[in-house]
């Protein structure tokens, strides 16, 4: 299944997201439980100096219903499991202690085991100039388990504050990176996608914006320069392939182009069993031509002629070729020898309906020879067929130009 980089893009930022949020977590977390103990610590000494005072004086006048009420304030207060008061001769004057679970992770207990018990001396203000009396102490215990209650519940507030936090960061990074790179990448991609192989330097170059003078404009650029190079390339490539495969002459097929062409037209109706036809032609009385006209118009000539044949053989699959000189020679794909002479009817009318002037004629006209042949075994090869359209030709030629020979002389 197919990917975006966007979808990409998004699931590793997630991923680094979810791993720095579980970081930051702990860190805060961790600046949190110091925060946690100091608050825990001055909370219990502030509530133990409130209660000072009267604490004292009920340790004095001996009040055990005073005391008491200095213990239901604490307990009021919260996170407390126990509180003693004594006087200065250490007998309890009153106690309080709630039964609460005592089962709690040892990370609880690592973290606030040693903040948990408080001792405080009760002193009384006689007046009078007289130095304050000890009178007795204070002892608190606070609760574990609920201590522990309050960090668990930070915690998650933490934690989830963190997630949050790491969470609206990744968004604003894919948000941001979507748009400042994510998106122009696609843009190039699907210019790249868009782009006919045929006509690389044709590609709709993508104009990214405020990236011009940065590495996304100067990749734009590099692929521009390369495609059009690509595109360069391939037209070299085409006026190789044309100069390779074209007469400079008369445009049409030479003969390196024929003997390629030729070769895979018979094997393909060697497979499909079908027949195939060559005709020759070779123009009549041409060095005459020449040396009277001269060869600025024997070119002319040819170039007319290759033209005129050219208009004839039309169908896919044929081929009309310049062999040399002023000798041409045209490949029939599935065409027998009475289609084959059909044709060079028609090519031989063509060049007569030219009307080209010759010194040694009424016009210029062509001598032609046929053959056509079954690609099978036991038959003839492509060689020998080109030669017997060949030996045609000359036979056209010996019986008076300017005629189609496509079978033997008879006896």
């Amino acid at each position: 299944m197919r990917r975006s980089l966007t979808a990409k893009q998004a699931g590793l930022t997630l991923l680094i997201a979810i791993f720095l949020s579980i970081i930051a977590g702990a860190l805060e977390l961790a600046s949190d439980v110091r925060t946690l103990r100091d608050e825990v610590r001055e909370q219990t000494a502030y509530s133990l100096q409130l209660v000072n005072g009267t604490a004292a004086e009920a340790a004095f006048q001996l009040n055990p219903d005073l005391a008491a009420q200095v213990i239901d304030g604490l307990f009021a207060a919260g996170n407390v499991q126990q509180v003693v008061i004594r006087d200065d001769f250490e007998r309890v004057m009153a106690s309080r202690e709630l039964n609460r679970d005592s089962q709690t992770g040892w990370l609880i207990e690592r973290l606030f085991g040693d903040i948990l018990h408080y001792r405080a001396s009760l002193d009384y203000d006689l007046g009078q100039g007289s130095p304050a009396s000890h009178v007795g102490e204070i002892e608190l215990r606070l609760a574990m388990d609920s201590l522990g209650s309050a960090f668990v519940e930070r915690s998650r507030v933490v934690f989830l504050l963190s997630v949050i936090k790491a969470f609206a960061i990744a968004a604003l990074v894919v948000a941001v990176f979507h748009v400042f790179i994510t998106r122009p990448l696609l843009k190039v991609h699907t210019a790249i996608a868009a782009t006919d192989p045929r006509r690389p330097g044709d590609w709709p170059k993508p104009a990214l914006g405020h990236h011009h003078n940065d590495e996304l404009g100067e990749l734009v650029e590099s692929l521009d320069e390369l495609l059009n190079a690509f595109q360069r390339g391939l037209e070299q490539r085409d006026q190789l392939h044309q100069i390779s495969t074209r007469d400079g002459l008369t445009g049409i097929a030479n003969r390196r182009c024929f003997d390629d062409v030729y070769a895979a037209s018979w094997e393909k109706s060697r497979i499909e069993g079908t027949p195939l036809a060559v005709i020759f032609l070779d123009v009549d009385h041409f060095k005459t031509y020449n040396d009277q006209f001269g060869h600025a118009v024997g070119d002319d000539t040819l170039r007319a002629l290759a033209s005129a044949l050219a208009e004839v053989v039309t169908r896919p699959g044929d081929l009309v070729a310049r062999y040399g000189g002023e000798e041409f020679v045209c490949m029939l794909a599935n065409t027998d020898l009475e289609a084959a002479q059909r044709v060079a009817e028609r090519i031989r009318q063509a060049i007569h309906a030219l009307a080209l002037p010759h010194p040694e004629a009424e016009r210029v006209t062509a001598s032609i020879g046929i053959a056509s042949a079954m690609p099978v075994e036991g038959t003839l090869d492509r060689e020998q067929l080109l030669a017997l359209a060949d030996q045609r030709l000359y036979r056209a030629k010996h019986a008076g130009r300017d005629r189609i020979v496509s079978g033997e002389p008879q006896a």
